[in-house]
């Protein structure tokens, strides 16, 4: 057996894949070496996932997760799964590979996560040839769930909301402002600002949302695709909940900028098995 993983801040879904094509989907929570140790990684995946699998049989396992920019991060995460998976090869790469290796294939083109965070890279088929720095939830991940959520509270806040999204926006959320803010500075902050997407998405049709949601994305698009060098001339692909489920008006700022859409998808896990499943056989 061998397991592709795609892990995010919220969420880490785990491909097994039995016998070159029978795969099985499952899930657990997400994790990042910047906020656990390998042993909090260890004690998650043995609790959520062992049970679905004998740890015995799997003989590789390509895993791609947020937090992954360097070796000692890398190493968190491969303590942890080797202890679990002591049979298998492990590879921790960065989810930004993983983003570009689902929608590029072996091709030229930007790749972005547009998820609870946000980063992009050039790719050129092979490698990551450029990173417009990600200065995280805190300073940055323009055109994220964080980063739209943070928006919403902004505006809700500051009384800002039209009277209309304020009632609605009170009728979701009647644990009041001081329970909102406490939460803010709790572990997981990141994920939880993102939870104010849902609001979002349930209101998209009203023109304040809209324009919300299109400056967030636009901002990613200034800030970090606009940056690359020939950013007009290649597509420009997207992965992530934010860019699936508000992908109208991505498009519509894509095309403000006259930029070439490529792929929106919302999980990149299958392209990812199709991906390594295809290099081995070509290999």
């Amino acid at each position: 057996m061998v397991i592709i993983a795609d892990c995010g801040s919220t969420k880490c879904d785990w491909l097994l894949v039995h016998g070159g094509r029978d795969q099985q989907l499952e899930n657990t929570v997400g994790f990042s070496p910047f906020f656990h140790t390998s042993a909090e990684i260890e004690t998650i995946v043995r609790t959520q996932l062992v049970a679905k699998l004998d740890p015995e049989s799997v003989t590789q396992v390509w895993f791609y997760g947020t937090g992954i920019h360097d070796g000692h991060r890398a190493t968190i995460v491969t303590t942890a799964l080797q202890a679990i998976f002591p049979k298998a090869k492990i590879e921790a790469e960065h989810d930004l590979l993983a983003s570009a290796r689902a929608t590029c294939k072996h091709s030229a083109g930007i790749a972005c996560i547009l998820g609870t965070g946000s980063n992009s890279c050039y790719y050129d088929g092979k490698n990551i040839l450029d990173n417009v720095t990600s200065l995280g939830w805190l300073l940055g991940d323009e055109g994220s769930g964080t980063h739209l959520g943070k928006a919403l509270l902004r505006a809700w806040f500051y009384r800002e909301l039209p009277a209309d999204i304020q009632a609605a926006f009170h009728a979701a959320h009647p644990e009041g402002p001081d329970a909102i803010k406490d939460k803010i500075y709790e572990k997981g902050a990141n994920a939880y600002l993102a939870s104010f997407t849902r609001f979002l998405g349930e209101h998209m049709a009203h023109p304040f949302i809209q324009q919300l949601v299109a400056n967030s994305l636009g901002e990613f698009l200034d800030r970090h695709v606009c940056k690359y060098n020939g950013y007009q001339q290649v597509p420009i692909h997207f992965v992530g909940s934010i860019a699936y489920h508000f992908r109208d008006i991505l498009a519509a700022c894509m095309n403000e900028r006259k930029l070439r859409l490529g792929l929106i998808m919302r999980k990149p896990i299958y392209a990812l098995a199709e991906y390594h499943l295809q290099t081995t056989i070509d290999s």
